[in-house]
């Protein structure tokens, strides 16, 4: 079974560093990751660039992940549901069967306060747009999950 986990949460809610924990308990998953892409063909992770080259970028590695039949995850903040299912089509188009999304709901105040402590800042207005994004449109199972859990991601 080709599994894809499926992170979502505002920049600073915890996604990566969850991201980090799993492939510290699993190592032999792979991760796909939006900063790491765009750091690899940019040059820097905090250059949006073209979407259609990220995209490009994440089918690549979509493929590359089912073809090694390793259970991934894809790190991105994935706060619009209209990108949320693009991504998820793009996941099952490729040969992913089981997808679960994992929604760091983090407080958007404390996403602000972890932001500023980090090296590459999203500007706050960027985060207040992607929390309302995220409150208007909620992750849901009928996005195309085939399970949904939604954590606590202020601890």
């Amino acid at each position: 079974m080709a599994h894809l986990i499926f992170l979502i949460g505002l920049p600073g809610s915890g996604k990566s560093y969850s991201a980090q924990k799993m492939l510290a308990e699993k190592p032999q998953r792979l991760l796909v990751s939006t900063d790491a892409i765009r750091e690899q063909l940019f040059g820097d992770a905090g250059i949006q660039g073209a979407w259609l080259v990220i995209e490009k970028e994440i089918r690549q590695q979509f493929v590359q992940a089912v073809q090694q039949e390793k259970e991934t995850i894809y790190d991105a903040t994935n706060a619009q549901r209209r990108h949320r299912r693009e991504a998820i089509a793009l996941a099952r188009s490729v040969g992913f069967t089981y997808l679960t999304g994992v929604w760091l709901d983090t407080p958007v105040q404390l996403c602000i306060e972890r932001n500023q402590h980090r090296q590459r800042q999203v500007p706050e207005e960027i985060i207040w747009r992607m929390s309302r994004q995220l409150n208007d449109a909620p992750p849901r199972i009928e996005d195309g999950f085939d399970r949904l859990m939604r954590l606590d991601g202020s601890s």
